[in-house]
């Protein structure tokens, strides 16, 4: 689409060790009996998850030890490493773009830490220019995705004739903390995957097809830093899940967003396609009664969900990846991307499909 930035292609890749929900259950189980009460009652998260299978950097034994968070760091920086130039290849090659094209790197994740920061490293393996700009974002969980691609946007309405990489890598699965026994862990357990992403953005003047982004929005909640995040111990980083995510969905979202497109002259039945971040199937259904979506407004989001579970920022940028397999570009019509992050905050865009 002429005229503004755009979305060019999305490639994903998931890591060797495949795991399935009730292979999960049973290994949350084996951790958690004996150590709350509550345990079995628990243990139905895993059955009403909608998820099937999941994707981990570390075999399933290696979860069965307890790991400092020195041990989860450095597995991070190797497994990420190798994930995010494996999605970044394939990027290159689908879209045909050359690394030497390449204008800006963008590294978004929330689940290690590395200095020189992994997009140094990209820098390196994928052979991109000496003089390419580059920023990581670290901290915005599960919005991290969205906010990658509003970064990479914004960036390109001032330099319309460059070409973004974005990537996202989590590995969601390195959180888990073998003895933490509380209720987020082990919903933690039973949402969280892992995964990378890789998108080509360009400028208006690249000619190159792809989806229009016309607008972005960002959106922070007051005093709501309790809901969503890490506490940082020596042990790693211990999951912070509030019950009331659902809630705050249903009681903002529909506002929200209706604020977001009537700034753009549209309303929420312009919008045809809904790609949003399936952060778990509750918050699915939370988006679908406060937007009154039916009809599989949101299939996509549950098919991504089933066969990757929660991989943080990386998940919506699946759930692009999906559409754009199944639609490709030039179609009528407008579309949303959103998720939810810590701060407690959101971040969505508008396109043109």
């Amino acid at each position: 689409m002429s005229g503004n930035p755009k979305i060019v292609s999305v490639t994903t890749a998931v890591p060797e060790h495949q795991v399935n929900q009730t292979t999960a259950r049973q290994f949350a189980q084996r951790i958690f009996s004996n150590r709350t009460s509550e345990v079995e009652r628990l243990l139905s998260v895993f059955d009403n998850s909608q998820i099937e299978t999941r994707y981990f950097s570390r075999p399933l034994e290696w979860f069965e030890q307890s790991h400092s968070l020195s041990e989860k760091n450095h597995a991070y920086i190797e497994s990420s490493t190798a994930l995010s130039v494996k999605a970044s290849q394939k990027l290159l090659e689908k879209s045909g773009v050359r690394p030497e094209e390449i204008d800006y790197i963008i590294y978004v994740n929330t689940t290690g830490l590395a200095t020189p920061s992994i997009d140094a490293r990209l820098i390196n393996l994928l052979g991109l220019r000496q003089n390419v700009r580059r920023i990581p974002i670290w901290g915005l969980g599960c919005a991290g995705g969205a906010a990658g691609l509003s970064h990479a946007y914004h960036h390109l309405i001032g330099h319309p004739n460059e070409k973004v990489l974005l990537i996202a890598c989590e590995l969601c699965g390195l959180t888990f903390l073998r003895d933490d026994y509380s209720k987020s862990n082990l919903v933690a357990t039973a949402l969280f995957g892992e995964g990378a992403a890789a998108v080509l953005l360009a400028g208006a003047e690249v000619k190159q097809d792809g989806l229009g982004i016309l607008a972005t929005n960002s959106r922070f909640f007051p005093d709501s830093l309790d809901v969503m995040g890490w506490n940082i111990l020596d042990s790693g980083l211990q999951v912070i899940f509030a019950k009331q995510i659902p809630d705050i969905i249903e009681q903002h979202a529909q506002s929200d967003l209706t604020s977001f497109l009537k700034e753009n002259g549209l309303e929420l039945a312009d919008v045809s396609r809904f790609l949003i971040h399936p952060g778990g199937a509750k918050v699915i259904e939370a988006y679908e009664r406060a937007l009154s979506l039916t009809n599989g407004h949101l299939s996509l989001s549950s098919e991504i969900l089933r066969r990757y579970g929660n991989m943080s920022s990386v998940t919506v940028l699946f759930v692009l990846e999906e559409y754009i397999d199944k639609f490709a570009f030039g179609n009528d019509g407008y579309g949303l991307i959103s998720a939810l992050g810590p701060g407690f905050s959101s971040e969505s865009l508008l396109l043109k499909l």
